[in-house]
């Protein structure tokens, strides 16, 4: 029986903008963005960054020394909340809905400290509210030291929720999370990016009542 809800953030809770964070980009001077950057899952010191593998202040200097100028850490959080282009209505309301029908609800996002900045601010929902007061717990890749679809990601969960892989359905936009969740053994469920998957979901967990 599911007990706890995992979302992820970018493609889900907000509708994501893959093309945004190229032109920011190339605004501050990297001629190579199309190369830079990934929908899903990022690579070189971008990659570094959301493994926490490196400090905000480390890719500053490795960004800052690839586009030939001093870049100030508001600039380099320009190109990561590009990304950002809508928090739905639908996603908050159904974020409440599913904490009143009494599951547990917990981000499960890579992610970093630059998009986490705005995130956790009350500036992240329209309605003055964090992205925190949504959640019981938040796994952020970058916190955590592992990346979806990586199995030590979906492992590293289970183990502080202490729960099993069948207790927890997981939604994500991108089909090589959910494949890797499900061979571990979560429920999933995929939804396109930008797509109202509030019905779907919740349709899912009055089920899983009854």
């Amino acid at each position: 029986m599911i007990k706890t809800v995992a979302f992820d953030l970018g493609g889900v809770i907000m509708t994501i903008d893959n093309d945004e964070p190229k032109r920011r980009l190339k605004e501050i001077g990297a001629t190579d963005a199309d190369k830079l950057l990934d929908p899903y899952v990022q690579s070189g010191y971008f990659g570094d960054l959301e493994n926490g593998k490196i400090s905000e202040e480390d890719f500053r200097k490795k960004l800052s020394e690839h586009v030939g100028r001093e870049l100030t850490w508001k600039e380099c959080q320009y190109v990561w909340t590009g990304y950002a282009k809508q928090v739905p209505h639908y996603s908050i309301e159904a974020l409440q809905q599913i904490r009143e029908m009494g599951y547990r609800i917990i981000l499960a996002s890579n992610t970093n400290g630059f998009m986490q900045a705005w995130a956790d601010s009350e500036d992240f929902s329209g309605d003055g509210h964090a992205l925190s007061y949504y959640f019981d717990r938040m796994y952020r890749s970058y916190e955590m030291g592992e990346m979806k679809p990586d199995g030590r990601f979906f492992r590293y969960i289970l183990s502080h929720e202490q729960t099993l892989p069948e207790e927890i359905l997981f939604v994500d936009d991108s089909s090589r999370n959910c494949a890797a969740a499900s061979e571990l053994g979560f429920r999933t469920y995929c939804p396109e990016n930008g797509s109202d998957w509030s019905a779907a979901v919740i349709e899912t967990l009055l089920k899983n009542k009854e």
